[in-house]
C-alpha cells in the first residue's frame, strides 16, 4: 500500500479513537487496533506518538483546505461566501467527525507547544478567510455603509466558531440547515440594503 495512504488510514483511525474514547485514550496500541495494524508496523509510519497526533491534526485542516480549493465559485459573493463557509462548518457526518477531532486537538494544544503552534497557524489561516470576505464585500461595493471591517471579521469568525461548537455538542439543536440559514442571515447583515 502507498506509504502516504497508509499514514492517512492511521490518522483516520486516530480520529475514530478520539471520537469514541477521547484524546487521552489515543495510545499507539489503541490506534493500531483501530487501524488493524500491529504496534510495530505503526512505527514504520510514525516514529513518535507526537508525530502521529500532529499528522492527524494537520490532516483535518488539509482536508478543509482541499474542499475549499475544489469549490466551483460563480463570482457572485452572496452565493460563493456561504459555499466557502459551508466547508468549514460540520454540516455532514464527515465534517462533524473532523470538527470533533479538531476540538480535541485544540484542548490538547493548550498543554502541547508543538500542537499550539500549528493551531495558531490554522487560526491565522481561518481568520484570513474572513478578512478576504470583508475585502471582497468592500471591493464589490456590497458592504453596508460605515461597516467596521475589523470588528466584522472577528464577529463573523466568532459566529462560525460558535456554530461549530453547538453543532458538535448538540447536533440535534444545530442541524446543517440552521447553520446555513444563520450564515446567510449574518452575511445579509453585512451588506448594503438591496435597491
Amino acid at each position: 500500500m502507498d506509504h502516504e495512504k497508509q499514514r492517512e488510514k492511521v490518522a483516520e483511525a486516530t480520529w475514530r479513537v478520539i471520537q469514541k474514547k477521547g484524546l487521552d485514550q489515543a495510545s499507539v496500541r489503541n490506534i493500531a487496533d483501530e487501524a488493524g495494524l500491529s504496534v510495530g508496523s505503526m512505527r514504520h509510519y510514525f516514529s513518535t506518538h507526537s508525530e502521529l497526533l500532529f499528522y492527524a491534526m494537520k490532516m483535518v485542516s488539509d482536508r478543509v483546505g482541499k474542499r475549499i480549493a475544489n469549490i466551483d465559485f460563480s463570482g457572485d459573493l452572496l452565493t460563493d461566501i456561504p459555499l466557502l463557509v459551508d466547508e468549514i462548518l460540520p454540516t455532514d457526518e464527515e465534517k462533524r467527525l473532523e470538527m470533533e477531532v479538531w476540538f480535541a486537538f485544540v484542548v490538547k494544544s493548550l498543554s502541547d507547544k508543538d500542537l499550539a503552534r500549528y493551531r495558531l497557524e490554522v487560526d491565522d489561516g481561518l481568520r484570513s478567510i474572513f478578512i478576504e470576505i470583508m475585502d471582497g464585500l468592500a471591493a464589490k461595493n456590497l458592504a453596508a455603509p460605515d461597516l467596521d471591517a475589523e470588528l466584522e471579521i472577528e464577529r463573523f469568525y466568532a459566529l462560525i466558531d460558535g456554530l461549530a461548537i453547538h453543532a458538535v455538542l448538540r447536533p440535534e439543536k444545530m442541524p446543517a440547515d440552521l447553520m446555513r440559514r444563520t450564515v446567510y442571515r449574518h452575511l445579509q447583515s453585512l451588506c448594503r440594503p438591496s435597491e
